[in-house]
């Protein structure tokens, strides 16, 4: 192994350095009212020669590349963590930093077990997330829909001869395989494909995604190896046609399996997401094609053709397919089927097992199922046969009256339904509604107005994008850090600005009303007019800047949350090899926004202490109590909080690991990994400012007044503005959880609301965001939320009149 350069040595000793003096001076600072005074000096020299002691053992580590006698080298695989004595967690530190700064990490002997293992670990996940949403949307309750397909016409279709691989001059020639097929037999049909390529069509609501979630089931049932692909469902309604498509798979697994993130060994080396990706361990399962935007289909389409090799299902709707087709050609190699129409029977079969039995034989279902039976040519029969064609329509004819049980089914019948449309209408009207039954008609209205302010968030930020640019498709992801992200720049900024300040304001203010009160002798009246000038001038000031850096940073796109958790101690750690190069960026960003903090910490004190001094003695007293002001203070203050910021939001870098690999990214898992993050780095930043704080005091450089408000102020008050501002949990708070609910968006619980959601049937859930369960029904909902402003309260009180 190449030794490390000496430059490299002294930085990585400086690590136990940082450590011993970090402890020993909380340590120190802490019993210094306990230990006589004649035994500091011997305290004080003990210190010393222990970071000697350590720079000596780390540098000679180093030098060998061995580890220090009595100590076990590091496993492979990752690193160890250890209590020994005082320098608490040797790994935590001083190896952790070692993986960020130096070219010796250590990972698993072999990328091709990493691999299968992680093919493994993601298929249970895959497995795990489908089979819940699947028992979620009642698919086996009682039993499936028999969803239904036949092969589609020759013009959708590649050659034959392509579909079947067959080899130039084969003959004869291939001709159409038997594709025909219902839900149970789907993964048969795949295999059936030598080229294992398949394009599902139907029209909305046909049963699309019901397939697509038994295809992965089923799929994963049968698989036996570590090396067969794992089939992965990805919503093509993200996808930029602009993007390749490989890095696009990579970046969504990434994003909703985290733990695929982490990197594998050597130089250049990807993610395993990605190798899993190149390697063709993964089997798209690509679905929505039609909602790409419009006018990107046919560039979609050629971007596919160009992974002919690729093995993949499609699922699109007929005439974006179809449009695609003729602008360019097939999509090549791949079959094509076409979903078909329930019929009578099916529905004679299904709907009577879902309901209660009103007799021993029947239930409400009967009279209904008679009619369509007896008279087809009735103009009410006839309106709910062509209605009930599709799973989704029968989805939601099963809910409102077999799930509810104060609904009749022959009211499906009723001739206030003029045309198929209005009872479509109907039955979107009423399925939310039905969904919240045990819930009272005001808390129904209300839920119909978040509901339907969520769908036109997703619409406006489609809209949006869609406007600044016009070559990406919209949005179906309902990301818990994109939601207040559909508000005007200028909202946001206010609001973010707002409670950045106000939050570093009310600590400051509290900090130097209680120092003016007790450590200046000023008093509680006069202590308390300086917290609120120091207070005030902190909140606006401070508001002003994160405002305008939020807009800066994140006024186009929102601030995309933390794929990784913090981790202290633990056995083997797998470590991204990136972090190596984070960490100088993060010394650097921390040094500058300490630095600025410092600056605003000293002149906003100096001013507030000038101002209390003009008024207990008098006006012209305060421009000279702020001349006196020393700015050599000010300058020390920045400086401070500039290495001390710095160094926590760089020793943060080596103490984040991705999530692991099995966890499925769900929406409240990910958001609960990043305020646990964004919370324990503010708590690093408090510590460390603390512990300089203390050290200082130790030696003589601060009073006991300045380091409280240096540790307090900077640590607690400034990492809180910058977790509230520049985080995506901080974010999520500040918009979602305190703006939106605050003007009647969203409720105040918005965490727990879309769980509720989800568990009802209205949202599902696609790895690490939600979904509407259909798009048909987030358009309903966009267009009802339009019409009646306030949520469909009209007609809940109406109901509650009746």
């Amino acid at each position: 192994m190449k030794r490390p350069s000496p430059a490299t040595v002294a930085l990585g000793a400086m690590v136990p350095v940082v450590r011993v003096l970090m402890v020993a001076g909380a340590v120190v600072v802490a019993g210094s009212g306990l230990v006589p005074a004649r035994y500091m000096p011997w305290g004080r020299a003990a210190v010393i020669v222990l970071a000697v002691v350590l720079v000596v053992r780390e540098v000679r580590r180093r030098r060998t590349g061995g580890a220090p006698a009595g100590r076990p080298a590091p496993r492979t695989g990752g690193t160890r963590n250890e209590l020994n004595g005082i320098t608490y967690g040797h790994a935590l530190m001083a190896d952790v930093i070692s993986q960020v700064t130096f070219n010796d990490v250590r990972m698993p002997p072999t990328f091709k077990g990493t691999l299968d293992d992680a093919a493994d670990r993601l298929a249970e996940s895959v497995r795990t997330q489908w089979r819940d949403e699947e028992e979620q949307r009642k698919v086996q309750d009682p039993i499936p829909l028999p969803v239904r397909w036949q092969r589609a016409s020759d013009e959708l279709t590649d050659h034959w001869s392509n579909i079947c691989l067959a080899r130039p001059g084969t003959l004869p020639v291939p001709g159409p395989l038997p594709l025909a097929g219902q839900l149970h037999e789907i993964v048969d049909v795949y295999r059936r494909i030598p080229s294992a390529r398949l394009v599902v069509l139907g029209r909305a609501g046909s049963g699309k995604s019901i397939l697509t979630i038994r295809f992965v089931l089923d799929l994963l049932k049968a698989r036996t190896a570590s090396t067969e692909p794992v089939p992965v469902i990805f919503s093509l309604a993200s996808w930029d046609p602009a993007t390749p498509l490989r890095r696009w798979l990579t970046g969504q697994l990434e994003r909703d399996y985290p733990g695929l993130a982490v990197t594998g060994p050597g130089p250049g080396a990807s993610t395993l997401a990605a190798e899993l990706v190149e390697r063709d361990r993964i089997l798209p399962v690509l679905d929505g094609f039609d909602e790409i935007a419009d006018g990107l289909h046919r560039r979609a389409l050629e971007r596919l053709n160009g992974h002919a090799a690729m093995h993949l299902l499609l699922t699109s709707r007929r005439d974006e397919y179809a449009a695609a087709v003729r602008n360019t050609k097939a999509l090549t190699a791949a079959a094509v089927v076409e979903l078909t129409d329930l019929s009578p029977a099916d529905l004679e079969h299904y709907l009577p097992r879902t309901a209660r039995k009103t007799t021993a034989t029947s239930t409400g279902w009967e009279p209904v199922l008679r009619s369509l039976r007896a008279h087809p040519q009735d103009p009410g029969g006839a309106r709910l046969a062509a209605v009930l064609t599709t799973p989704l329509m029968v989805a939601l004819a099963r809910t409102l009256y077999s799930d509810t049980p104060d609904r009749t089914p022959s009211e499906l019948l009723e001739t206030r339904f003029a045309a198929p449309e209005a009872l479509e209408d109907h039955l979107l009207d009423n399925f939310v509604p039905s969904l919240y039954q045990d819930q009272p008609p005001a808390r129904r209205a209300r839920v119909l107005h978040w509901l339907g302010y969520l769908a036109q968030h997703l619409d406006r930020l489609g809209t949006r994008d869609l406007a600044r640019h016009p070559d990406r498709p919209k949005t179906r992801d309902l990301a818990w850090w994109q939601l207040g992200h559909s508000l005007r720049r200028s909202s946001r900024m206010c609001v973010i600005g707002l409670v950045a300040g106000l939050a570093l304001g009310l600590v400051d203010g509290l900090v130097m009303w209680v120092l003016t009160w007790f450590a200046f002798g000023f008093g509680p009246v006069l202590g308390l007019m300086n917290g609120l000038v120091n207070g005030f001038s902190f909140a606006s000031m401070s508001a002003l800047a994160f405002g305008i850096v939020y807009g800066h940073r994140y006024g186009e796109t929102a601030c995309e949350p933390s794929r990784v958790r913090v981790r202290l101690l633990g056995g083997a750690k797998e470590m991204r090899a990136d972090l190596r190069k984070e960490f100088v960026p993060r010394l650097a960003i921390g040094l500058v926004g300490g630095f600025g903090l410092g600056v605003l910490v000293w002149l906003m004190a100096a001013l507030g202490f000038a101002l209390v001094v003009a008024v207990r003695d008098s006006p012209g007293s305060a421009l000279a109590a702020f001349l006196a002001t020393r700015y050599d203070q000010g300058f020390n203050a920045a400086l401070l909080y500039g290495l001390s910021a710095g160094l926590a939001y760089a020793l943060m870098a080596g103490l984040e690991a991705p999530i692991r690999i099995e966890t499925v990214a769900s929406p409240p898992d990910l958001l609960h990994t990043n305020r646990t993050t964004a919370l324990f780095q503010l708590l690093v930043l408090a510590l460390v400012l603390g512990t300089m704080g203390g050290v200082l005091y130790w030696t003589g450089w601060f009073s006991i007044a300045s380091w409280v408000a240096f540790g307090l102020v900077g640590g607690l008050g400034g990492g809180l503005a910058f977790a509230l501002s520049m985080t995506a949990w901080g974010q999520w708070v500040a918009l979602s959880r305190i703006w939106l609910p605050l003007t009647g968006r969203l409720p105040w619980n918005v965490t727990a609301f879309l769980a509720d959601a989800h568990r009802r049937g209205v949202l599902r859930q696609a790895g690490a965001v939600y979904q509407f369960r259909h798009v048909r029904l987030q358009h309903h909902l966009t267009r009802a939320s339009r019409t009646t402003p306030h949520g469909g309260a009209d007609r809940v009180r109406a109901e509650r009149a009746g």
